[in-house]
């Protein structure tokens, strides 16, 4: 697969996995493009690899998680304007997924990210532990702990049904 055509046929996943990363279009459209423009030099070694797709993943979360740690980036999260959502669960009407997507925006960058690769990926911990960098125990870790928070504001007279349940591997 060359570039372009990866490109064209990811393109889009890869920019609705940064605005859930990041809960800003266009920083997220941002990250994006610096990440290709990473990738487009080291290409023909990145498609060999067994799953071109996870590594790209991985540097974008790895380029999102620099941008966090500049002072100069860091801000208040925005959450105006976020049209990359999953599609509502059954029963959750769109304010439920609203007040949830603000949540989830406001939990620790790790945890956020091991809940939207798992959950709007559909990554089990093998690939999520490669690409977070971590190993399959701290990514259930990070998940079991992010649906706690969730569900510690959420409360029981809240929206449960679209807090995942915990599930095994």
């Amino acid at each position: 697969m060359t570039f372009e055509e990866y490109v064209l046929t990811r393109g889009p996943a890869l920019v609705r996995l940064a605005r859930l990363l990041l809960a800003d279009d266009h920083r997220a459209d941002d990250l994006v493009q610096e990440v290709l423009a990473k990738a487009y030099p080291r290409w023909a070694r990145i498609a060999r690899a067994d799953d071109p797709d996870r590594y790209v993943r991985r540097m974008l979360v790895n380029a999102r998680n620099s941008w966090w740690r500049r002072a100069v980036r860091r801000r208040e999260i925005s959450l105006a304007g976020v049209d990359a959502l999953p599609a509502s669960p059954s029963g959750v009407d769109s304010a439920d997924r609203d007040a949830l997507w603000q949540l989830v925006a406001a939990l620790p960058a790790r945890q956020r990210a091991a809940l939207v690769l798992r959950y709007y990926e559909d990554l089990d911990d093998a690939a999520i532990a490669e690409i977070l960098g971590c190993s399959a125990v701290t990514v259930r870790t990070h998940v079991m702990r992010g649906i706690a928070a969730l569900r510690a504001k959420v409360g029981p007279a809240g929206f449960p049904s679209a807090l995942p349940m915990r599930s095994k591997p």
